[in-house]
């Protein structure tokens, strides 16, 4: 049975297994490399038998957990652990040793995607709004590898993607005030369900707000004062937290390292 951190999970996931899967490529593109499983394939390589091993959301990661499947030799060596609601239920699906978060304090690798890093490897994890607990997973790994592709890169941060914070429901209107006062200008959005009426609701029971900057401040800067704001969970830039990256392109497999650790 799997560690996992509600009774009955695994129930739902045994009898609904079509919720937990990423779609296939258009036929339009089949014939074109698919970057998202060319690093999927590098990480595999960054296994060892007996690991613990953490897992972030997307489709590389989907790759992955299939290709761990794949071969149960080492997949039945290995314990996983999963930021993501979406890919727990995949590892759970395919009988793979899952345990909660909750029950660990050690991992030997974290794998995740993101939106942008750059050449010191800070990255924005912004669109899965389930930044908290995949810091969390982060932290307590001895690697952060980072996969993606070349369209992910750039030499510096950029405002393409929105900081994300996640809020406590009491705290709303007290952190937006002290954004708009010490970040200004800013553009402050409350994310907003589109399966129902209201706010979006993340994974712990908070809202998550897209902050957009017209300039980003020094990510040092930024990754201290966003977080000592009373009523902020956490954050989205992961500054300085990866080891590494896996990056799939036109040449093949790049290894990046940290320009601070060389």
């Amino acid at each position: 049975m799997q560690n996992l951190p509600f009774k009955g999970w695994h129930k739902s996931w045994a009898v609904l297994p079509s919720l937990f899967h990423y779609p296939a490529p258009p036929p339009y593109i089949a014939c074109m490399t698919d970057y998202k499983l060319e690093a999927a394939k590098a990480a595999v390589g960054n296994i060892k038998p007996g690991q613990t091993v953490g897992l972030g959301a997307g489709a590389t990661i989907a790759y992955l957990v299939d290709m761990l499947a794949a071969d149960s030799a080492l997949a039945g060596s290995l314990t996983f652990a999963s930021s993501s609601f979406k890919t727990a239920g995949l590892l759970a699906g395919r009988g793979l040793n899952f345990k909660s978060p909750a029950y660990l304090n050690h991992l030997e690798v974290y794998f995740d995607g993101c939106d942008q890093f750059d050449a010191q490897l800070n990255a924005l994890k912004s669109g899965g709004g389930i930044h908290a607990t995949e810091k969390i997973l982060a932290s307590m790994a001895d690697e952060f590898i980072l996969l993606g592709d070349t369209s992910k890169f750039s030499d510096k941060l950029t405002t393409k993607y929105p900081l994300v914070i996640e809020v406590l429901p009491a705290a709303l209107q007290i952190v937006l005030k002290t954004l708009k006062d010490e970040f200004s200008p800013t553009s402050l959005n409350l994310r907003m369900s589109s399966q129902k009426d209201g706010a979006l609701i993340s994974d712990n029971g908070n809202l998550l707000v897209d902050i957009y900057f017209n300039e980003l401040p020094p990510l040092s800067e930024l990754n201290t004062r966003v977080k000592m704001i009373p009523g902020i969970v956490e954050h989205s830039l992961f500054y300085r937290m990866a080891s590494k990256a896996l990056i799939a392109g036109p040449d093949g497999i790049s290894v990046i390292i940290p320009r601070h650790a060389e």
